[in-house]
């Protein structure tokens, strides 16, 4: 569970700058609004289109351990949670930068698989890499990401558009990431009493996987274009899906109904929250960290929208913003409350 032991490359033998060369030497650009990338003050962009940006900090002990994350997942997931608020604007992610505090604890190889997974996502999205900076900590790493995206104006998608009558759609399924974390803690509190316990986790790799190393949906948002879609309203879903979809109401100023029945949540989801007791609605309502895409449709829609691989029509938008619940399968209306992620 816990870090190579191997010996490591001090920080300090290449120094800031030649770290810096280090790890971005085989990162290339692509996108065509990329003019300059890594290597001088600042780099320089040129945009035709509206300019969408995010930016997130994790931090070690906080949003990561790294007991149980590899350092090449954790690059991974820096850029795909933030690219997938960029997903979530129904634009289209083009550049990241990275900025990175390190203890002396971490040595050049540390930083090596951390950038191997940096440059797997920037591949993979066809984003580009043009900037950021490195720097010494005190104690653990922090990661701050930030990523830049392009959108037609008239196809952004704001919190603000849901609609009375709108249907409610997710993609993918909810909970797993969650249950995943929740195995990684439970074998971590097994190996801390006993660093001979090798941790059992061959039958949880799809669980592991959601939580260790996710993927924003950029098939949907392409899905949505060929099918000539603009969600009325979308973001995704980081902190829960009661949090999100209340964040949506709250925006657009109406209430929602969604169905327990309707959530989709994985078999291997349900079979892990019984074996950990935990209900499996809870963990698709408040886990978070699913990084799917939360968005709502005209009803008209309906067809073309359940046509689409891997989304699932979970309720309706209604007029009144303090109808806010989720039916159960006897009808019963429970009241939404957003119990995710709650931000310091």
């Amino acid at each position: 569970m816990s870090q190579d032991k191997q010996k490591r490359t001090p920080l300090a033998t290449l120094g800031e700058f030649g770290l810096i060369d280090h790890i971005t030497k085989d990162f290339k650009n692509t996108n065509q609004e990329t003019i300059l990338g890594v290597g001088d003050d600042a780099a320089i962009m040129d945009y035709k289109d509206q300019i969408v940006v995010t930016t997130d900090l994790l931090t070690e002990g906080i949003h990561f351990d790294l007991v149980y994350t590899p350092l090449k997942h954790l690059g991974y997931k820096c850029v795909a949670v933030n690219v997938s608020d960029i997903y979530a604007m129904n634009a289209t992610p083009k550049q990241i930068t990275v900025s990175v505090a390190l203890s002396s604890r971490f040595g050049v190889e540390d930083v090596e698989e951390l950038y191997a997974g940096i440059k797997l996502a920037c591949d993979y999205y066809n984003v580009d890499l043009v900037g950021g900076d490195t720097t010494s900590s005190l104690t653990g790493m922090t990661i701050s990401v930030t990523a830049i995206g392009t959108a037609k104006a008239d196809k952004i998608v704001k919190r603000s558009g849901a609609k009375k009558n709108n249907l409610i759609c997710v993609t993918g399924d909810l909970g797993a990431a969650y249950l995943g974390l929740q195995i990684l803690e439970r074998e971590k509190a097994v190996y801390d009493k006993d660093i001979n316990e090798q941790p059992q986790l061959s039958e949880y790799q799809y669980l592991l996987q959601r939580q260790l190393r996710p993927d924003a949906r950029k098939d949907i948002i392409e899905e949505l274009e060929k099918a000539n879609i603009i969600p009325s309203s979308m973001m995704d879903i980081s902190d829960g899906l009661s949090s999100e979809l209340k964040h949506i109401c709250k925006q657009s100023g109406v209430g929602c109904h969604i169905y327990m029945d309707k959530l989709p949540i994985k078999q291997d989801t349900m079979a892990a929250a019984n074996e950990m007791n935990i209900d499996p609605v809870i963990a698709a309502l408040n886990g978070g960290e699913d990084y799917e895409l939360l968005f709502t449709v005209n009803i008209d829609e309906y067809d073309k929208v359940i046509a689409i691989e891997g989304v699932s029509v979970i309720g309706n938008i209604v007029e009144d913003v303090n109808q806010q619940y989720i039916i159960t399968p006897q009808n019963q209306s429970i009241e939404l409350k957003a119990q995710g992620w709650v931000a310091m």
